[in-house]
């Protein structure tokens, strides 16, 4: 995995994401209740407050737990909620180490089908349905991972031309475009509840 994304729409931050599962996979994990880039800084961000180039399951997992959560506390916070999404991030890199040997990229490596590797992101702790579908969806769109059927496994998220989700952004033109449809989406589920308002969705991607 090497290649060059724009979720960040910052240099290092995208670079990072491009070469790194994990950072990739952490960054999607964050991506919640903030706006996208903050979330796919994230990566980034431990990553130079651990001294580190790249971030690495094993090291994350066995971190001190408080020492992890006030490194993201640090300011500028790496997310809205910090102390929670530490403990997630650990909990994440854990199963990775437990599952995988520590290898993020082997939750995608040599899966047989699109609903495999969607059974496969839905087991990562704090990947629900709809961000797992994303995930899947800029596998096969951005990173080159596709798998049989990985199209419908992502649901509308996979669908060729559209601009939905965290998947289609590959620039400033991409991402003011998802932002719209984000706010057509928001506005209509306004509607059809009567216009009460409501946490988002956790995993909004």
């Amino acid at each position: 995995m090497d290649t060059t994304l724009r979720l960040a729409q910052q240099p290092e931050a995208d670079e990072l994401l491009g070469r790194s599962p994990l950072a990739a996979l952490v960054g999607m994990l964050l991506d919640q209740q903030i706006p996208m880039e903050w979330a796919f800084c994230g990566p980034y961000t431990i990553a130079q407050r651990m001294g580190v180039d790249d971030l690495d399951a094993g090291a994350i997992a066995a971190y001190d737990p408080e020492a992890f959560a006030e490194l993201l506390r640090e300011k500028p916070a790496v997310h809205r909620y910090p102390g929670s999404m530490a403990k997630r991030i650990q909990q994440l890199c854990g199963f990775l180490v437990e599952e995988y040997g520590g290898d993020a990229a082997g939750v995608w490596t040599g899966v047989a089908s699109g609903a495999e590797l969607l059974s496969r992101l839905k087991a990562l702790p704090g990947f629900g349905e709809q961000k797992a579908k994303i995930f899947l969806a800029l596998l096969g769109k951005q990173l080159g991972v596709r798998p049989s059927g990985w199209r419908e496994a992502a649901g509308a998220y996979g669908e060729a031309g559209c601009f939905r989700s965290v998947a289609d952004i590959t620039g400033a033109e991409s991402l003011a475009k998802v932002r719209v449809h984000k706010r057509e989406a928001k506005g209509a589920a306004r509607g059809a509840s009567g216009g009460v308002g409501g946490r988002p969705r956790p995993d909004a991607g």
